[in-house]
C-alpha cells in the first residue's frame, strides 16, 4: 500500500466518511477503491470486486468544483474515475440504486460539507485532452451549407473500429429482434429485410437510401428484391467500403453509393428510405428535408422515415432546452445532432404533401441493440483502444451504454414511419392489411398488392 502523508490520510478519512454516509442512504451493490488501495463498500451486500476507482483526492476536488456531467465523463474518459470487474452495462445495471434521489436526501447535509470540505482546494491532476476529441460549439447542419465535416467526425472514425461492434454486414442502426435472444446479425437481417418489405419494394424499381451508412441496405435491396438502388452518405469511408462490397458481391449496375449530400440528388425514385438520417438533419432543416424526398418520388411512393426521438415536453421551450446529456453527445460524438418528437415529425410530413399510414416504436429493439453493441466494444476493448486511444474508446463505450439505459428507461425513443406521397385525391394504393410485413416469402419472390385502382384527379 502505498505511503501517505497526515494530509493525505485526513482526506482519505473524509472519503471514507462520505461513502459511509452513501452506502447508509444507498445500499447499493458495488463499492468504491481509493487512492490508497483500500475498498469501502456502498451497501451491506456489495461486492468487493465491483468497484469505482478513483485515482486521486485532486478528482473530487475537481468534481467537487465543477459538479457537471462533462466534468465526469471527462475524468472517465482519462481513467481518473474507472469502473472495475464487469462491462459497463453489466456495472451500471448493478451501480443502480431504485429511488435513488429520494434516500440520499436523508443524508446530513452539515456532515457533507464537512467532509468534503478538506478537498475544495486540492489541485486537479494535470492531463492533457486530445484535442479532435470534441467539436466545440453547437453546430446544427444548414441547408445549402457543407455539412461533411460534422458527418465524418462521427462516421470515419475507421472502418476498422466499427468492424469492432457492429455485424457483418456493418448496419449502424437500430436492429429489429423477432425473438429477443436472437443473435445481433439475425436481428439486422430482419431488419434489412422489413424496410424493404415496408417499402413494398418490387424488381425494377428504383430505390433511394439517404443516409446509407456502409451500403447493407443497398446491398440487400438489390439481393433480395431485384431493385436497382441508390445510396448516398457524407462519409468517404463509408463510400470507398460500400463500394468494395457491392464489387464483391456483383452488384455493378444495379447497386451504387455516392459520397453526395441528399439535398443534391436529382431524378426520381419509387421509394425512398432515410434510417437514422432525421437526427442529423436540425429541427429547423425538417422542413426543407421533406421538401426535398417529396421531390423525388411519384404520386403515391412510399417514403419510410426511421429515426430517434425524444418525448414531447409540456411546453416548447421545455423541449428545446438542452440537457447535460444532449450537450455532450454534440460535443463528442454527433456533432449537429438534434432529436424532434414524433407528434412533429408527422405534423411536417403531413404538411410537405405525405400521408402517414403505419408508426411503429422500436425503442426496445434500439434498446438492445445498443447494449450488443457497448457489450462488444468492452469485448474488443484492447483492439479499440489500439485503434482509436483509450479516451476515444472509452467515450464510445461510454455514449453506447447511455443510449442504450436511455432507450431503456424511455428518455428518447424511436420510430419507423411509412408515408406516401400525396398529390391527387384518391386511395392510398397500400395494401388493406399488414399481411405483406409478416408472411413468409421466398427470396426474389415479388412483393405485389392485390388492390391497384386508378387515382383520381
Amino acid at each position: 500500500m502505498p505511503q501517505t502523508s497526515v494530509h493525505d490520510d485526513k482526506l482519505i478519512r473524509s472519503a471514507r466518511s462520505l461513502l459511509a454516509r452513501l452506502a447508509d442512504a444507498l445500499d447499493a451493490r458495488v463499492s468504491v477503491r481509493l487512492w490508497d488501495g483500500t475498498v469501502v463498500p456502498l451497501g451491506d451486500n456489495a461486492d468487493p470486486d465491483l468497484f469505482i476507482s478513483i485515482s486521486g483526492p485532486g478528482v473530487i476536488g475537481a468534481l467537487l468544483r465543477r459538479p457537471t456531467l462533462e466534468n465526469i465523463v471527462a475524468h472517465y474518459a482519462r481513467g481518473q474515475l474507472d469502473f472495475h470487474g464487469t462491462d459497463l452495462m453489466t456495472f451500471i445495471e448493478t451501480l443502480r440504486v431504485k429511488n435513488s434521489r429520494k434516500r440520499t436526501r436523508n443524508i446530513s447535509k452539515w456532515g457533507t460539507v464537512r467532509d468534503l470540505w478538506p478537498f475544495l482546494f486540492v489541485p486537479a491532476e494535470q492531463v492533457e485532452v486530445d484535442p479532435t476529441l470534441a467539436v466545440n460549439g453547437n453546430e446544427q447542419q444548414r441547408p445549402g451549407a457543407d455539412n461533411r465535416a460534422l458527418i465524418q467526425f462521427h462516421y470515419d472514425v475507421g472502418n476498422d473500429f466499427y468492424r469492432l461492434f457492429l455485424d457483418d454486414n456493418m448496419v449502424y442502426t437500430c436492429a429489429y429482434f423477432t425473438d429477443w435472444n436472437n443473435s445481433l446479425e439475425q436481428a439486422q437481417f430482419d431488419k434489412l429485410d422489413m424496410v424493404c418489405r415496408k417499402l413494398q419494394l418490387k424488381p425494377g424499381e428504383r430505390l433511394l437510401d439517404i443516409g446509407c451508412g456502409w451500403g447493407a441496405l443497398v446491398c440487400h435491396a438489390v439481393e433480395h428484391y431485384g431493385v436497382e438502388a441508390h445510396g448516398v452518405t457524407l462519409s468517404q469511408a463509408q463510400v470507398d467500403y460500400a463500394q468494395q462490397r457491392i464489387s464483391e458481391l456483383g452488384l455493378d449496375g444495379r447497386a451504387k453509393v455516392e459520397l453526395q449530400d441528399y439535398n443534391d440528388v436529382e431524378g426520381q425514385y419509387d421509394k425512398v428510405s432515410a434510417i437514422g438520417i432525421i437526427e442529423h438533419v436540425g429541427i429547423e432543416n425538417i422542413p426543407n428535408y421533406f421538401s426535398k424526398v417529396r421531390s423525388l418520388l411519384p404520386d403515391r411512393g412510399i417514403f419510410l422515415n426511421h429515426g430517434i426521438t425524444r418525448p414531447v415536453k409540456k411546453s416548447r421551450r421545455g423541449f428545446k432546452r438542452i440537457r447535460p446529456e444532449q450537450r455532450l453527445l454534440r460535443k463528442y460524438i454527433f456533432p449537429g445532432g438534434e432529436l424532434d418528437h414524433i407528434g412533429h415529425t408527422i405534423d411536417m410530413m403531413e404538411t410537405h404533401g405525405f400521408r402517414v399510414h403505419d408508426v411503429e416504436g422500436w425503442r426496445d429493439h434500439y434498446a438492445l441493440t445498443c447494449r450488443h453493441w457497448c457489450q462488444r466494444l468492452w469485448e474488443n476493448r484492447d483492439e479499440a483502444t489500439r485503434l482509436v486511444g483509450r479516451e476515444r474508446f472509452r467515450l464510445w463505450l461510454a455514449y453506447l451504454g447511455g443510449v442504450s439505459l436511455a432507450l431503456g428507461d424511455g428518455t428518447v425513443c424511436l420510430f419507423q414511419t411509412v408515408a406516401t406521397k400525396h398529390a391527387s385525391k384518391g386511395h392510398s394504393l397500400m395494401p388493406p392489411t399488414r399481411h405483406h410485413l409478416y408472411e413468409s416469402v421466398a427470396a426474389n419472390e415479388p412483393r405485389t398488392t392485390s388492390f391497384n385502382p386508378t387515382i383520381k384527379a
